[in-house]
Formats: C-alpha cells, structure tokens, sequence
C-alpha cells in the first residue's frame, strides 16, 4: 500500500511552496512513493509534465498510470541530463525530499534500519558497489573518524573509529547485528539514538548524499525558467546549511565574516522562506518522520531584474 510506503512530508506547504502553473513541466527529484508527484499532477491540466527521478528500483511500484509523468530510474545528480534526454531546456518548478523513505528503513535485507538483523548495505541504488560494509571494512581509521564526525555527529567519532579497525580483523561486521555487537562496549548514551547517527553517516557516505545534493542544487539555476520555483525538503543540518548557503550565495562555502569588505551574493535565487518552514505540532504527531525536516524554497530570478 503507498500510504505505509511514505508519507509525504509538509506535502501542502510544498504544493504551496512551488506555485504551480497548471501548464508547466515539474520535477520531482525525489519520487519514493510518490505522494508529492501525486498532489503535483492534480495541480496539473492535460498538457502539464512532470519528471520524476528515483535511483531506487522500489520506486517504480508506486507510478500512477498517467501520461504526463516521466520516469528516470536515476540519481539526480543527473538531472540535467536526463532532462535534455527528454527533450526539455527548462523547468517550472523542482522539488526534493531528501528524506530516506520509510518504505527503504522497513524493507529489513536494505540493511538501513538498526531494527532489523541483515547484512549492513544501505545501497540506495542497487547497481552501485560499495556498501556500508565495505566502508567499515577498508576505510582508514583516519577516514572513519571524519566521516562519523561529520555526517553523524558522533559524539565519540575517534573512539569508534577506533575500535571499528580493531576489530574488523577478527569480528565480521558483515551484518547489522555482528556491526552493534563488535561495537557495544563504546556505545555512549542511549544506543538507538547512538547507532542511528552512526547509520545516517554510512548512509551518507555509501550514497554520496551531500555530493549529490551539491550537483543537483549547481544545476538548478540553469534549469529554471525566470520565476520557476525550487522547493528543498531536508532533515539534518549538513543538508540544510548547504541548500541555504547555495540559495542565498549561488555556493557551498561560508562566508568570511568581514566588517571591511563587502561580498554581495551574487545568487541567481531569490530565498522565498527566510527562515525554513518546519511540520506543524500536527503532522509531527501524526507522522514521527517528519520531525526533522525543515523546508526552503526560493524563486528563479527573472531576467528582468538580473
């Protein structure tokens, strides 16, 4: 059922957020089960369009029988690609929800859930070859630290990369059971918040979230038509400082704070939410997932006022 498949997240505020026009070409990066294409294409008249990318096969279930979505069984980082593949220049609106689908942490052998014994995977895409075990596996002590710092903010990130390459030699951390087990000793504080954080950064790793968003996020400006509109739905700060910083500057980087020089952004974007729309009281209530994400959305500027 594509109810229990994932619900989508700040759906309405969304919909709002990309201020559709009924005979516009829409994308949605992120398709999963599809809830925001659905309300995207009741948006839509007869001669609307609306591509839809998802690397993970699983997606495909969910496609409503309507000739106005294109599917593209692709990452997209790819976007503009596949887009000129299909034939189309520009856009009217984009959308992303970066969010893992529920759907992806229930299905037990994907290895993305600490609920469930299976072999630590967390592949989105199943074409690809490195897994979560081969980053435990074969990535320096060095390289483990960083990354559990950075992407899961693990409060003892050296510890643990520590102990992953000490043990890795004898204990099999093939499994998501034999992974916790090896490393139970060091776990701080309650271990299903701990080992969550050091799932999410394996996830971000093996799939190369943050370098993905970033290729995505560079194309958008070239691919939205003047007042297109882009809207961003994340759920941890890394990927929310990086959609803020690229919609305000047009770049990844912080600025320098400098009282003597003046850096003028020089972002072809205009940011619609100063600050980024968060779930109401409600839909947390009602969907547990949601509690982290946060919304942002921002508008091509027209060339007009370039």
């Amino acid at each position: 059922m594509e109810e229990q498949y994932h619900i989508p997240v700040l759906l309405a505020e969304t919909i709002d957020g990309l201020n559709i026009q009924p005979d516009g070409v829409y994308v949605d990066c992120t398709f999963g089960g599809g809830g925001h294409s659905k309300a995207i294409l009741s948006k839509l008249s007869a001669t609307g369009k609306l591509i839809a990318f998802d690397q993970d096969d699983d997606a495909r279930k969910n496609l409503p029988d309507d000739e106005r979505i294109i599917f593209v069984p692709q990452n997209f980082r790819h976007l503009q690609r596949f887009l000129r593949l299909h034939n189309i220049s520009a856009v009217d609106g984009i959308m992303a929800d970066l969010g893992v689908s529920s759907h992806q942490f229930n299905e037990a052998d994907r290895g993305f859930s600490i609920r469930y014994n299976a072999e630590l995977d967390m592949r989105m895409d199943q074409r690809q070859t490195l897994t979560a075990f081969d980053v435990v596996n074969t990535y320096t002590e060095q390289r483990l630290h960083k990354l559990f710092e950075q992407y899961g903010e693990v409060t003892n990130s050296k510890t643990l990369a520590k102990k992953i390459v000490d043990v890795r030699s004898t204990a099999s951390l093939k499994t998501i059971d034999g992974f916790k087990n090896a490393l139970r000793e060091i776990v701080k504080g309650n271990p299903n918040k701990y080992f969550a954080q050091v799932f999410q950064a394996l996830r971000i790793e093996v799939n190369d979230e943050l370098g993905a968003l970033k290729e995505m996020l560079e194309q958008i400006p070239s691919l939205l038509k003047p007042g297109g509109r882009v809207a961003i739905i994340t759920f941890h700060s890394l990927e929310d400082r990086l959609v803020k910083n690229f919609f305000r500057r047009g770049s990844f980087d912080e600025p320098e704070e400098n009282p003597f020089i003046n850096t003028e952004s020089v972002s072809e974007m205009k940011i619609l939410t100063k600050k980024p729309i968060v779930p109401t009281d409600n839909e947390m209530k009602q969907n547990s997932r949601s509690r982290s994400s946060k919304l942002r959305i921002a508008e091509k500027v027209g060339s007009h006022e370039s």
